[in-house]
């Protein structure tokens, strides 16, 4: 392929660790806003939503002009990887969107007297979200690979937060709007590593030409 074509894919790639960095980003102001009690940062988060949709717009629109050049297998699989890994980040940002709202809400009432490890779990899904990109610029099916089992850790600390608020809402009635809220945060989380995963996923199908998401389900 011309010059300028590997310089486009190299302009894809670029758009896409910025759109990544921006989710990063979104995610970790949304739960400081969360634990902050933080109104104008979580207001902030869902003002700049926009800027995620924009992002998966200009992603789409120049792996489209890539496409109608007819490019070889591996590169058509590297641009259909890259608008679905945009997607993924998309929806981090509506995730992160999610999280600011429930911030507001929850700031109106008094913080609630529940300790849950949510530092914990955004460290290990903004690790995957970073990891799985870095698999993606790289072309690295096995940091790829090594990223996906870290799904159930997430899970794991999502199911123990939904029975410790359980709990709580049974001895607080009182409790239980905020019970809720801190819920969806940890929900909203457990989507982020779930999109991480889904772009690991697709790393290993651009290295291998292998697809690898219903693996975990058959075995």
């Amino acid at each position: 392929m011309p010059k300028y074509f590997d310089e486009e894919v190299s302009s894809l790639k670029e758009k896409l660790l910025y759109m990544g960095s921006y989710a990063e980003s979104a995610v970790s102001q949304a739960v400081q806003a969360v634990a902050e009690r933080d109104d104008k940062l979580a207001l902030l988060v869902q003002a700049n939503d926009d800027i995620m949709d924009q992002y998966e717009v200009e992603i789409d629109e120049l792996a489209i002009q890539l496409l109608s050049k007819a490019p070889p297998a591996q590169d058509v699989r590297l641009i259909t990887v890259a608008m679905k890994i945009s997607q993924n980040l998309e929806r981090i940002g509506d995730e992160a969107t999610t999280i600011s709202r429930r911030a507001v809400e929850l700031n109106q009432d008094a913080r609630l007297k529940v300790h849950l490890d949510i530092p914990r779990m955004v460290t290990i899904a903004l690790g995957m979200l970073k990891e799985s990109l870095d698999s993606f610029v790289n072309e690295q099916p096995e940091k790829a690979r090594a990223i996906i089992p870290q799904d159930k850790e997430v899970d794991a600390i999502n199911r123990q937060f939904y029975r410790e608020l359980s709990n709580h809402m049974l001895e607080d009635a009182g409790a239980i709007s905020r019970c809720l809220n801190l819920m969806t945060v940890s929900k909203s989380l457990e989507r982020v590593a779930d999109h991480a995963t889904n772009i690991a996923q697709e790393v290993v199908y651009l290295c291998e030409a292998r697809d690898i998401r219903h693996e975990a389900h058959k075995s």
